[in-house]
């Protein structure tokens, strides 16, 4: 059982035959990205621990479709699904596209700590809209060269695309509500 499960893991982590130290290095390497970026976005998010950007946040006229709070912890499945998504591509046979693949991946990791810091750090909404495409845009090359390298891998960073893109349409109503 438990040589069935490691195996199974072995598999989710990498799409070819690599040793447990390539697969700890990647899970090390891509988890370390992805925690540091989701360490720097919270460090601006609007959530309760920060009075200042909470009271902004607060204050500021949502359109209809804001989510409520408890929806943005679908980041934690989020973060989980890229570190996966990003260990896959790490432990991919080397090549350009992979490269580009990678590459996009980590525009993800400083895309996400730049809009938040951006939109609620320094509450330049316009600038914070306008990287938020840059953000979708990229979110949508990584998906699309991951595909090219490893399925596994682009599929896991879908919903990364879907609710960036979500967070995209947010930014820009937010921005246009409160100029």
């Amino acid at each position: 059982m438990g040589q069935s499960l490691v195996e199974t893991a072995r598999g989710a982590l990498a799409p070819r035959r690599v040793g447990d130290g390539d697969i700890a290095t990647a899970l090390a390497v891509c988890g370390g990205a992805v925690l540091a970026s989701a360490l720097l976005a919270a460090r601006w998010s609007p959530s309760p621990v920060h009075g200042r950007i909470r009271r902004d946040y607060e204050r500021l006229e949502k359109p209809p479709f804001n989510p409520p709070d408890a929806a943005f912890a679908i980041w934690g499945p989020i973060y989980a699904a890229l570190t996966v998504s990003g260990a896959r591509l790490w432990n991919a046979r080397p090549s350009p596209a992979r490269s580009r693949a990678l590459a996009h991946w980590w525009g993800i990791q400083g895309l996400n700590a730049v809009w938040v810091w951006l939109g609620f750090g320094k509450r330049l909404r316009g600038a914070a809209t306008l990287e938020a495409a840059v953000t979708v845009v990229n979110a949508a090359a990584y998906v699309e060269t991951a595909r090219k390298v490893d399925r596994p891998a682009a599929w896991l960073a879908v919903p990364y695309a879907a609710w960036i893109g979500f967070a995209a349409l947010l930014s820009e109503e937010l921005w246009r509500r409160n100029r």
